[in-house]
């Protein structure tokens, strides 16, 4: 599987800003999706997930509310809406997918469980 991400920028603190990611290679539509992050100097850190059956979706606390993940299957594409931006959110944000979906509820916010990476796109958020 091929993972692209895109529709990072430079944005301002209250902004918003899409970022998409298109699968290639396999069937996208059984396949978990996540978005993670990483700020320099930290580590890869979870920030939403969907399910593939029901789109089930999980996020990091830090961003309920201001983010939503979602997917287009037709499309073999996931997305992630960013309202509200803060300069805490400058990173480089990954897109991912496992096989499958997970029976341990855990497992959606752990970077080691997925599979396929696409190479990232950065967000900087000015304040």
């Amino acid at each position: 599987v091929q993972l692209q991400a895109s529709g990072g920028g430079l944005v301002q603190a209250g902004d918003s800003l899409r970022l998409s990611c298109a699968a290639s290679g396999r069937t996208f539509r059984r396949f978990t999706m996540g978005w993670f992050r990483q700020a320099p100097g930290k580590e890869r850190e979870f920030v939403a997930a969907i399910t593939w059956s029901v789109g089930t979706t999980y996020y990091r606390d830090s961003v309920k509310g201001r983010f939503t993940i979602s997917r287009d299957n037709a499309k073999n594409t996931v997305y992630l809406q960013m309202n509200s931006v803060k300069p805490e959110d400058t990173a480089v944000y990954y897109c991912a997918a496992a096989d499958g979906e997970f029976y341990v509820g855990s497992y959606y916010y752990d970077n080691s469980k997925y599979d396929y990476w696409g190479q990232g796109t950065l967000v900087t958020v000015s304040s």
